[in-house]
């Protein structure tokens, strides 16, 4: 079969697995919209560093089976390949996701400015802390429809877990063509990001059974949590 006018680009373009291709000082010749959405949560430097580790010795490629998590993107292995010494080509392959079999109980969510009930949250978490705190938020997210008290319980937990840190930073914004797909209907996400020098630990059972129930996907690292908040309207 000749497949020397056949362009194949589009198809790349509509996989959703990050697909990248590199020169050989590390500069991006070519990405899909998954790749662009990873950048999001990672830099080029660390994926050329992974492409070039788990490069074959010889011209051709490599499927390397490992596990890579970057926030909400988890990868279950990667091919890398090169046909000459200027560029070299990295795909990433998605875990499959897990459905929820979460009943969504709209009569029981309230429409709410989330913005308001954060700064509420961190007004109290001041009573009894004197840590310095940036908040930056993105004003325009509009209202919907979130378990106040749940996530009111959940923000305290967290917060608190950052209760010795000298400061605190702290970011609330709508991810820019992320989704998540709720009783098969595509909701946005807001990300809310609560990060600092340190973290107490110790609560990390109470958060992660506090989104157990719902919609929120929760990232627990060192020194930082995420929280992905579907925008239910």
């Amino acid at each position: 079969m000749n497949t020397v006018s056949i362009d194949f680009k589009s198809f790349v373009e509509w996989d959703n697995s990050p697909f990248i291709l590199f020169n050989h000082h590390g500069k991006i010749l070519y990405l899909n919209s998954a790749a662009e959405l990873l950048f999001g949560h990672t830099t080029p430097r660390e994926i050329y560093d992974i492409a070039l580790f788990y490069a074959p010795q010889n011209f051709g490629y490599k499927t390397t089976m490992l596990s890579l998590n970057y926030d909400a993107f988890s990868f279950y292995a990667i091919t890398v390949g090169y046909e000459n010494e200027e560029q070299i080509a990295i795909r990433f392959y998605n875990k499959p996701r897990i459905k929820q079999n979460i009943i969504l109980h709209k009569e029981k969510l309230i429409t709410t400015d989330i913005n308001i009930l954060l700064e509420a949250n961190i007004a109290l978490f001041k009573i009894k802390n004197n840590n310095h705190l940036e908040l930056f938020t993105d004003q325009d997210i509009p209202p919907f429809k979130i378990d106040q008290n749940n996530f009111s319980k959940l923000l305290r937990k967290i917060m608190d877990a950052f209760r010795s840190s000298d400061s605190i930073f702290i970011e609330l914004k709508l991810l820019i063509g992320e989704h998540i797909i709720i009783a098969d209907k595509k909701e946005s996400i807001v990300k809310l990001t609560i990060e600092a020098n340190s973290r107490y630990r110790d609560a990390d059972e109470e958060i992660v059974a506090l989104t157990a129930n719902t919609h929120i996907a929760c990232s627990l690292k060192e020194h930082a949590v995420r929280l992905d908040i579907p925008l239910i309207r």
